[in-house]
Parts: structure tokens; sequence; C-alpha cells
């Protein structure tokens, strides 16, 4: 079943090494999910696959030793499911990309977006469109309509033919304004480092209260023996 794994395959497909970690990844995301007792799961669209391996895992455990594990769902999002990169609109934004403009960052300050928004690449039309033979500009329409909650089509035609400079420049503010929360959040709570430390501790032991609880059902499921 690993070998069927999107990620794991294209890779060898294409004839490149590919390492343990990546070939081993779903197995650890299916324990993460399924050790918490997790009954949704926010994925991009790339993960549904893994998380299909989790749900599979899950059902022949729960069939073969009784029900142990809960079987979690995906949360899919309508609009923006896989966000591309800024770069190469033909494969996904990643925070392991050796092109750092090729994504942003939830720490980019205002300028650094700005010029990553502006170097975005899109094509010679100059009109906003989302078509899939215009992957470059059918991206940037995509994350304007996640962050502002509207349709793909609303974006089209609120900006229509004004071309890229301010439909860019509209987009990049956008991402500043979503991003100035989530770096605020950020700073304060580490310039508390006694109360990031308490937090972190009392997460810790809720975590591991669940997870001891999953592994006990776990053993007594499979007639393990604790000595």
């Amino acid at each position: 079943e690993l070998n069927r794994m999107t990620q794991f395959k294209d890779k060898t497909t294409k004839g490149q090494v590919s390492s343990l970690g990546l070939y081993a990844y779903p197995c650890l995301m299916a324990s993460d999910i399924l050790l918490y007792q997790a009954k949704k799961v926010p994925v991009g669209e790339d993960q549904k696959q893994h998380l299909e391996l989790t749900r599979d895992l899950a059902i022949r455990f729960n069939k073969h030793f009784g029900s142990v594990f809960t079987i979690p769902d995906p949360i899919i999002p309508s609009i923006s499911a896989r966000v591309m990169a800024l770069q190469d609109p033909t494969k996904k934004m990643s925070k392991s990309d050796d092109n750092k403009h090729n994504s942003i960052f939830l720490l980019d300050d205002p300028d650094v977006v700005r010029k990553k928004i502006k170097r975005a690449v899109t094509d010679s039309q100059n009109s906003i469109a989302h078509d899939a033979s215009r992957p470059g500009i059918s991206n940037l329409v995509e994350i304007y309509a996640a962050l502002s909650g509207v349709s793909n089509d609303t974006v089209v035609a609120e900006f229509g033919s004004r071309g890229y400079a301010p439909f860019k420049q509209a987009l990049a503010d956008l991402i500043i304004s979503h991003l100035e929360p989530i770096q605020a959040k950020y700073t304060a709570i580490r310039e508390d480092g006694a109360a990031l430390k308490n937090t972190m501790r009392i997460g810790s032991e809720r975590a591991q209260k669940v997870a001891q609880g999953t592994l006990e059902r776990a053993y007594d499921a499979l007639g393990l023996v604790r000595v």
C-alpha cells in the first residue's frame, strides 16, 4: 500500500532516490491521527490519499480486534484545496522548497510578501481568469478567493480586465492583512516564555493522557501483556 502513495510513486517513477522518511511518512501520519482519536482532519487535496490509508488501517484493525480507533473524516476546503508554488504553478507550494520565492510564510514581512506576489508567475495575457490552461493566474485567483471568502468567479468578475498589477497589489494587501494578527499573536506568545512553556506542558499532559488511553485499548485488543 505504501508503494502506491502518490509522492513516493512519482519520485521512484522518475528514477529518483527516495528516503525512508518519505516512504514511512504515511504511517507516521496515520499513527499521529489514530493515537489521539481524531474525528475530523483538515488536509490539503494532496494529503487525501494519506488520510484514506489512515482510515483503511483503522477499519482493518477494528474489524479484526474490536472497536479501538476512531475512523477520521477529511476536511478539505472547497476553494484552494491545493495551493501551488508562486514561481512554478505546476507544483504545490511547500515550506521545504529550495526556492523561497515559491512560498508565502506566516512570518514574512509585508515587503517580502509584496515582492513574492509581484514576481509570481502568470502569463502574457494580462487578464484575470480561472482557467486550467492558465495555472499561474488561476492559482493567484484561488488564493484571493480563499482569503476573502468568495468564489473564484467573484474574484474574476471583480478584477476582470484590470490587469495583473492591480490584482497582484490587491492580493498582496489581502495576504498581509491576514498575516498581521497571526504575526502579532506569535510575537506576544514568544515574548512570554514562561506562559509558553506552561501551555506546552499542559498540552503535553492532555495529549499524553489521550494517547495512553488509546495505547491501552490497542494492547488489550491485541492481547499484549505489559510488565
